[in-house]
């Protein structure tokens, strides 16, 4: 008998699509990286020229000077409270409103569904005035439901849930209503536990969104103990002048949080990327 061959080895350790991801990984990192390096610096070695992108010394002036100098940790806490709202606000309606258009029939289902993801093509600066005039008739300028309240649902939102239920047997559902579920008991029971990835994908995204959002609560509140982290750090921007070492201290303070979560979330962020993928 011949010896099997065998198989051909590889030359390198690892996957060669590595050799192109590296450096492509690389030019996103490095402003991430160089954003840490500067909170770090002192004004002079920021302003100096040529620019130096090491710090000299270590200096943790920038730090000092902004949770002294300003509300951090308020804006930080009003950012939390929002994005809490605004991600509680996603699973609950989105998951709801998707499930209804997914299995419910009821008239006007399909253009309803269109009228809503039409809405994703209207340019958001359209709807600010708007916006504005009907949150000043309600009285919620200047509070924190301000800067939440438009987040509680989303047309993509509504959409990524749906697609997702479209993706689950109607089998499960069928097997629910013979041993007596009703419609609710059956989304509660069966397909909400079923919907896990899907909804830590829209919690994400909501994260993403809500956590980062600068013009709307730019317009919508004017009182700096509502302010959220975005809003607040324009504070160290000037007409003539930045302070550069506190927006870059401040930055890492608003930039950290997000990155922890991501790294802590992401198996639940590709399984759903992997089921939203097949759909009915």
């Amino acid at each position: 008998m011949s010896a099997v061959r065998p198989g051909r080895r590889r030359l390198l350790p690892f996957s060669p699509w590595h050799l192109l991801l590296m450096p492509l990984s690389l030019v996103f990192v490095f402003p991430l990286v160089q954003m840490v390096l500067t909170s770090f610096m002192t004004s002079a070695d920021i302003n100096r020229f040529p620019p130096r992108l090491i710090p000299a010394t270590l200096s943790l002036d920038g730090y000092r000077e902004l949770f002294a100098q300003s509300n951090i940790l308020q804006w930080l806490l009003n950012t939390v409270i929002v994005s809490t709202a605004s991600i509680a606000g996603h699973m609950i309606l989105c998951s709801l409103a998707g499930y209804g258009f997914a299995r419910l029939r009821f008239a006007g289902r399909t253009p309803a569904f269109f009228a809503i993801i039409a809405t994703v093509m209207v340019p958001i600066q359209l709807l600010m005035i708007p916006t504005f005039l009907m949150f000043s008739r309600l009285g919620i300028t200047d509070t924190l439901a301000a800067a939440f309240v438009p987040w509680l649902a989303s047309a993509f939102g509504i959409f990524l849930m749906r697609q997702f239920f479209l993706s689950l047997p109607k089998e499960l559902e069928e097997a629910a209503k013979l041993d007596g579920c009703g419609p609710f008991r059956t989304f509660y029971s069966i397909v909400l536990p079923l919907a896990k990835p899907a909804l830590a994908t829209l919690a994400i995204f909501t994260l993403l969104g809500s956590w980062n959002d600068l013009v709307w609560p730019l317009i919508a509140i004017s009182d700096d103990r509502f302010y959220t982290l975005q809003v607040g750090l324009t504070t160290f921007q000037g007409t003539r002048r930045t302070q550069f070492e506190q927006l870059m201290a401040g930055n890492v303070v608003a930039t950290m949080p997000l990155i922890i979560g991501f790294v802590l979330a992401q198996r639940w962020f590709v399984a759903s990327m992997a089921f939203t993928g097949v759909t009915r």
